[in-house]
């Protein structure tokens, strides 16, 4: 068997969460294999919205195998915070997630270095979401981590260590903090955690494999966030692209399967760094009043502009996509024009590649299309596609060279259409 692979390819928020709710019916194994809780995957059914933030969104599936990765970094705290929520609406946890020995926890002392860090940059800020993501893996990264299977080991003296040599940055910053209430929450969701099943996750995961089942492996943040690949600095600490399930999995390059690229019609971007394709105008303001784009776990309004396809095929190369999904197609419903970014204009020449920098000096070169001018929501098949609907989707599909085999239509696990099912 294989492990097929599910992530975004913008800037994050595309949607992740809904996609592996629909899918995981199809799957044995939901494992995330990266981020924290600065991620933030959205769900909606039977008249219910859910935010997930570090659980694995195939946890609504009863019968489903969920596993926090060793790539993940995990907040006992909010872990704690959010696996009760669940919990009280009736979805129980403990006899279905996993979590692995090697995830990185994310101490107290981590989200106050973040707030000083950044602090520290003033006007050039990246716009972290001030969860600690950064400095938790700067920890696992520099071998000063503290990581799950510690609670089982020699915690207390791991833990007093870590916090004293963050307490030793803090002060040479004159930053001034007070740990009591953090470090409180945070030894509480430690005792709550002990609830569950701490595993060695590559085993687990190679095991399930070795016995036929099929594992999908869920993706947080976007591509162009990515350590390596994103617009650096203004990126998340992890690798959010495909490689990143072998690393957070301990899954090997040859065992990836199919890999499923999640894409919004239009472009969104939470915090600072370069945008291209942004809309400062009443055309993002609709867009984002229209696909109600404020962070699931910020509340951050996200800026919002046209498609960027130079961008999209750059992360459709890097990750090896197989199969393009497309979310919030229906936010664009009732557009005259629809413009996707083809090219960008660099010191006067027009380049089809993503280039090293894309902080200054990038102009969008726009393909317009007509709008659609219909509400899709409604739409259970793709026969009712309106024929400029159709059109925008071909035109994709050229650009891209790789098939758009799921359109979303609507933020309900329901609003969800899949193509070529005469497959």
């Amino acid at each position: 068997m294989k492990v097929d692979v599910l992530l975004g390819l913008q800037w994050g928020d595309e949607g992740k969460g809904k996609v592996v709710d629909v899918l995981t019916p199809k799957y044995d194994v939901v494992a995330r294999f990266q981020g924290g809780p600065n991620a933030g995957h959205t769900l909606e059914f039977e008249g219910q919205k859910y935010v997930l933030r570090s659980i694995p969104s195939g946890i609504f599936q009863g019968d489903k195998v969920n596993i926090i990765g060793n790539g993940v970094v995990l907040d006992p705290a909010l872990f704690k915070a959010e696996a009760e929520a669940l919990e009280a609406s009736g979805h129980p946890l403990k006899e279905r997630l996993h979590i692995s020995k090697k995830a990185h926890l994310i101490l107290p002392t981590h989200r106050i270095l973040d707030a000083a860090y950044e602090a520290a940059k003033g006007d050039a800020k990246v716009g972290t979401t001030g969860k600690g993501i950064g400095p938790t893996y700067t920890d696992k990264v520099s071998r000063n981590g503290v990581r799950v299977g510690d609670i089982l080991h020699n915690f207390e003296q791991k833990y007093g260590a870590a916090k004293a040599r963050h307490e030793q940055i803090l002060k040479s910053l004159n930053y001034e903090y007070d740990l009591t209430e953090l470090e409180k929450a945070w030894m509480e969701g430690i005792e709550y955690l002990k609830q569950f099943h701490f595993v060695d996750s590559e085993h687990e995961v190679n095991n399930y494999l070795k016995d036929g089942k099929s594992v999908l492996c869920e993706g947080a943040q976007g591509t162009m966030l990515d350590i390596d690949f994103g617009s650096y600095p203004f990126v998340t600490s992890s690798n959010t692209v495909c490689a990143g399930a072998c690393t957070g999995l301990g899954v090997a390059p040859n065992r990836i399967g199919e890999v499923f690229g999640i894409f919004k019609a239009y472009c969104t971007r939470v915090g600072a760094g370069p945008f291209p394709t942004e809309l400062f105008d009443e055309t993002g303001d609709k867009m984002c009043t229209l696909g109600h784009e404020f962070g699931s776990v910020t509340g951050r309004k996200r800026r919002c502009g046209w498609i960027d396809l130079v961008a999209l095929k750059y992360s459709v190369m890097i990750n090896g996509v197989t199969k393009l999904i497309m979310m919030k197609s229906d936010v664009l419903d009732t557009f005259d024009t629809i413009k996707a970014c083809v090219a960008y204009k660099v010191d006067g020449e027009e380049i089809d590649y993503f280039p090293y920098d894309i902080t200054e000096g990038v102009e969008p070169v726009y393909a317009e299309l007509p709008g659609w001018k219909t509400d899709m929501t409604k739409m259970q098949s793709e026969d009712e596609f309106p024929e400029e609907f159709n059109a925008y989707l071909t035109f994709m599909e050229e650009q891209l060279g790789v098939e758009i085999k799921i359109v979303s239509v609507g933020p309900d696990r329901a609003q969800t259409i899949e193509r070529y099912t005469e497959e």
